[in-house]
């Protein structure tokens, strides 16, 4: 944005109404440099605004129908696709994601909200007839209904600013919840756009989703340890989730968090098939997501062709501008993401690894002098020690991390040894070794002959030890969001 084009500032939205406030969220835009805009941040006042007005909503929400929720839901979905090219722009200039995969994640929220009608209908409906069963108990029966949790703080990431907001959003609508909607501060353009869609459908009541994009360190304890939320969706990092954890209380708690995932191949796996899936795990949004691969385990048999059909393949994976069709990926979110990526790569040199391709700080021609810094270029190295720590720390970088294994027994280990146990994938011809690797690795979701993909939400994904509490996916988020009360007569 040039300086001479004014900076339009986008307000919170609580109770039915867009409000200002004293504080300022100032967007960077990472495809043109300068600043997207602004947006009114939330203090704790407006905060705790936000929960009285979804807490005020409980009992009003409750009583609508399954076929009110629906109608919503698909409301919504029409409503973005409507606005397409709108957050497909915004989701290039404050997430710094390629316009072609920009444009995709608007479907996928759609759609997302599209299946949560779906499930509505299915899931939120289906209750259960009972009978006494034990002595004592004969002739008694009982209805067990579903009814809405209550109040539903979602807090989501910068990575999938839409997608993951409407993996928690559209759950809680269908469910019959309010919902309380913290965005990440780097990204909050779009989670506003998304309220005023929601804002657009006549039929939801007043008060049923507040927008309060802010500071954690202002108002992350305020909305996190206020005793009227009733359950979190989170996404984020492993440090944020286990404070949050710290704080919430007796609520329910659903979260997806940092992400380690190790592809264990084979000395029989399809090696081409390998290293695409690979490469694309591994440098697809510059590394940026929870579920990339981070480190790949190659068996000493393949590992140094695998590395060479790696680097032929990273001419693939170049940064370039984030509005033509063929960039791979932009810059990385901050200067400091940089620096970790940066730090880590060289660890893994000085503890042994060999620097195949990349590892600079390099920013593609015609980069903005203030967004220089941000670019890593896609990096590849091998014969990396067990004991660097890219290994076992979740790097959000475009790093291909490829280390040896003699055995399954050693690859197991290795895969286990990190304290993230989000995803993970396996690549092997022998379907007997693919099941039983799958079985003993600590993950969450195990892809054979894939890259990890968390896809529509329609199948529960989430991780073990410190990636998460519970699973994500339309159908068992709502599950999370939702409670049981049994009506016996």
């Amino acid at each position: 944005m040039s300086q001479t084009e004014e900076i339009h500032r986008h307000r919170i939205y609580i109770d039915g109404d867009w409000v200002d406030t004293s504080g300022t969220l100032s967007v960077d835009d990472l495809a043109r440099g300068g600043v997207v805009g602004e947006i009114a941040a939330a203090g704790p006042a407006e905060a705790r605004q936000a929960i009285a007005a979804a807490h005020r909503m409980k009992d009003q929400l409750r009583q609508t129908t399954v076929v009110e929720r629906a109608q919503w839901c698909e409301a919504v979905a029409d409503g973005l696709l409507d606005r397409t090219e709108e957050l497909a722009d915004i989701i290039v200039r404050e997430a710094g994601k390629p316009i072609s995969s920009a444009r995709g994640e608007v479907k996928e929220a759609s759609k997302r909200f599209e299946r949560a009608a779906e499930e509505a209908r299915s899931v939120v409906a289906n209750g259960e007839f009972r009978e006494g069963s034990t002595a004592g108990h004969e002739g008694l029966h009982a209805v067990v209904k579903n009814e809405p949790i209550g109040t539903v703080l979602c807090i989501t990431p910068y990575n999938y600013p839409l997608a993951t907001t409407a993996l928690q959003v559209a759950p809680a609508l269908a469910a019959g919840n309010s919902v309380v909607l913290k965005p990440a501060s780097k990204t909050p353009i779009t989670a506003k756009i998304l309220t005023e869609v929601i804002d657009s459908v006549e039929a939801i009541p007043e008060g049923t989703v507040n927008f309060v994009p802010g500071q954690a360190s202002d108002i992350g304890d305020v909305i996190v340890g206020d005793d009227r939320i009733n359950a979190i969706a989170m996404t984020g990092s492993s440090n944020a989730g286990s404070h949050v954890a710290s704080v919430s209380g007796m609520v329910n708690l659903t979260m997806e968090l940092g992400g380690n995932a190790p592809a264990i191949v084979f000395e029989d796996a399809d090696l081409d098939a390998a290293a695409s899936n690979c490469a694309k795990g591994s440098f697809s949004y510059a590394g940026q997501r929870c579920s990339a691969i981070s480190r790949v385990l190659a068996h000493d048999e393949i590992h140094d062709e695998l590395v060479e059909r790696l680097e032929a393949s990273m001419d693939d994976w170049q940064a370039g501008d984030l509005f033509e069709a063929g960039t791979a990926f932009g810059p990385l979110i901050s200067e400091a993401q940089a620096d970790w990526v940066q730090e880590l790569v060289e660890d893994a040199i000085e503890t042994g690894a060999d620097l195949v391709r990349g590892g600079d700080r390099r920013a593609p021609e015609g980069t903005p002098d203030e967004l220089e810094d941000q670019f890593f270029e896609p990096t590849l190295l091998a014969n990396v020690p067990h004991d660097a720590r890219i290994i076992d720390e979740e790097q959000f970088g475009p790093v291909a991390v490829v280390t040896r294994f003699e055995d399954r027994e050693e690859a197991i280990e290795v895969a286990n040894g990190s304290d993230l146990a989000l995803d993970a994938c396996v690549f092997t011809s022998d379907y007997d070794r693919a099941m039983s690797v799958a079985n003993r690795v600590d993950a969450g979701g195990v892809r054979i002959n894939g890259a990890p993909s968390h896809g529509m939400g329609d199948i529960p994904f989430g991780g073990n030890k410190k990636s998460g509490i519970g699973r994500e996916g339309i159908d068992a988020t709502i599950h999370a969001m939702m409670r049981k009360k049994s009506i016996v007569f």
